[in-house]
């Protein structure tokens, strides 16, 4: 659903970053309706654009791990990239039913190799194609997901007897291991907690939440939970796990203004404040603008400014995105996310206000791209085309560069890996019809003076009348590298016209 780009589909990965809203009640349909905003970011490292402004706008994250691959070199980067913004995170080890799958490994690595602090609340029912559902370990019930609803049904039963977990026969008193240390995270998050425990031994399952969330919400823990998403086993848990650990937009910290001490909360009473996080061009409305709502509302229509360009622009349009597809609705409000239409002076990392009460955020890091490309149009149709294609693309993606070389005059793309480069150029052709060959940039060979050299040269020419007759003398030698050409006219006496010295110069040059 939300890899739906045709290049995505036929890659089977993530390519561009996609929002979406889901409403959950809870697994159980017992909780209040809850509006998720959702964004879905590529793992591919040629990608990593799109994490980096995914993280910076989004209140809380859920990590991804394979239960067989573990983690990964990207996930390393995704980790530190989600430190430097302080997202708090749960993790969700997905495709428990795969054939090598390790709950306790990826756990172990996580604490290894991200050097986070990982406390499991669910274990395993089973493992690879024995995979059956999870034990958790906060409410001590097992949780059985039926194959023929394809989830949809949950079967829920205190735990009882022996059970195989990890592929292991596991007793019901051999569990207290692994909640234990639930147990402990909970009650170190305050002093209530911590003296209940060490009184009584135990935490109710309110508290428990209460304590592990005060301790996600502070980054000093992260809960593990696991599952196969394809047969939607363990997905609803992990939902659940959204709505007790990860903070609602009222959790988050005030914003700040990078100029002054204006502060913004996430409330609707404060006046609009929001950031601009991705560009993306639409065959049928245009440009829209992904924006991250802090503070505020916005209605369509609504006048607003740009702190960072110092433009007013007019809202069209407002449009709540479900991946490909959107709905048009009246207003957003703090903590959503939203698609806007009909502005056009805006680019990635833009901050837009109210203009009565202007702010302006902190703006976004990008990378240098780190690969380059000559690139040229196959025909004519194509080249007058490329150029607007191009630009659109580059509108779009901060990471992608376009630029043409002043000394071999060619087109240059540059971006963060060639399956970026080929897949921007495989956009061209379906969504511009522009069709272009790519391959290595021309290299600019230079030469440069390495000594010195001394010439002298004598002319002479005798024809009747006067007659010509010259005598001159160059030195050329070497300077500092990246000086430059520097003349220096040393004639001394003589009856050589000045006028003549200028031709000298350029000749010499």
């Amino acid at each position: 659903v939300m890899d739906w780009m045709k290049q995505e589909q036929e890659r089977g990965i993530t390519i561009t970053s996609a929002a979406t809203t889901v409403f959950w009640k809870g697994m159980n349909r017992d909780r209040p309706e809850h509006h998720l905003n959702l964004i879905d970011s590529p793992g591919h490292v040629d990608f990593t654009i799109e994490v980096e402004r995914c993280l910076r706008i989004l209140d809380g994250a859920v990590a991804v791990f394979c239960a067989v691959g573990g983690v990964e070199p990207q996930s390393e980067t995704v980790w530190r990239q989600a430190n430097k913004y302080n997202v708090p995170r749960i993790a969700y080890v997905n495709k428990m039913d795969r054939d090598g799958a390790d709950f306790l490994r990826v756990v172990d690595q996580i604490k290894t190799r991200l050097g986070a602090t990982p406390v499991p609340i669910v274990m395993p029912i089973g493992a690879e194609k024995e995979f059956e559902g999870i034990i958790d370990l906060i409410r001590m019930v097992e949780i059985r997901f039926d194959e023929a609803t394809q989830g949809v049904k949950i079967e829920e039963t205190d735990v009882l007897g022996e059970l195989c977990v990890h592929g292991e026969g596991i007793l019901l008193r051999d569990l207290a291991k692994w909640r234990e240390p639930i147990l402990e995270a909970a009650a170190e998050a305050n002093e209530e907690l911590m003296d209940k425990y060490l009184e009584y031994g135990d935490l109710s399952v309110e508290e428990i939440k209460k304590g592990l969330r005060i301790r996600t919400l502070a980054g000093e823990i992260v809960p593990v939970l696991c599952g196969s998403s394809f047969k939607n086993k363990g997905v609803q848990p992990m939902l659940d796990a959204v709505l007790d650990y990860l903070p609602s937009p009222l959790d988050v910290s005030a914003i700040k203004d990078t100029d002054s001490d204006t502060e913004r909360n996430a409330d609707d009473n404060d006046p609009f404040a929001a950031l601009a996080f991705k560009i993306a061009t639409d065959e049928h409305v245009g440009k829209l603008v992904f924006i991250r709502v802090y503070s505020g509302v916005l209605k369509a229509g609504d006048m607003i400014y740009n702190s960072v360009r110092g433009k007013k622009e007019r809202v069209g349009r407002i449009l709540q995105m479900h991946s490909n597809k959107r709905t048009m609705i009246e207003e957003v409000r703090a903590g959503d996310i939203a698609a806007a239409v009909g502005i056009k002076m805006v680019t990635t990392g833009d901050t837009l206000c109210d203009p009565k009460h202007i702010i302006k955020l902190e703006s976004m890091e990008f990378p240098e791209p780190v690969i380059s490309q000559a690139i040229e149009p196959r025909t004519k149709v194509d080249q007058e085309k490329m150029g607007l294609a191009l630009q659109r693309l580059a509108q779009e993606d901060p990471s992608f560069k376009v630029y043409t070389d002043e000394e071999t005059n060619q087109t240059i793309i540059s971006g963060m890996g060639e399956l970026h480069l080929e897949i921007l150029v495989d956009r061209m052709k379906e969504e511009f019809q522009v069709e272009a060959n790519v391959g290595k940039p021309q290299v600019a060979y230079r030469e440069t003076i390495t000594a010195t050299v001394k010439q002298e040269y004598k002319h002479q020419k005798q024809t009747g009348g006067r007659g010509q007759y010259g005598h001159v003398f160059i030195r050329i030698e070497p300077q500092e590298a990246g000086s430059g050409f520097t003349f220096e006219n040393e004639v001394r006496g003589g009856n050589i016209p000045r006028e003549y010295i200028p031709a000298v110069e350029k000749g010499i040059e």
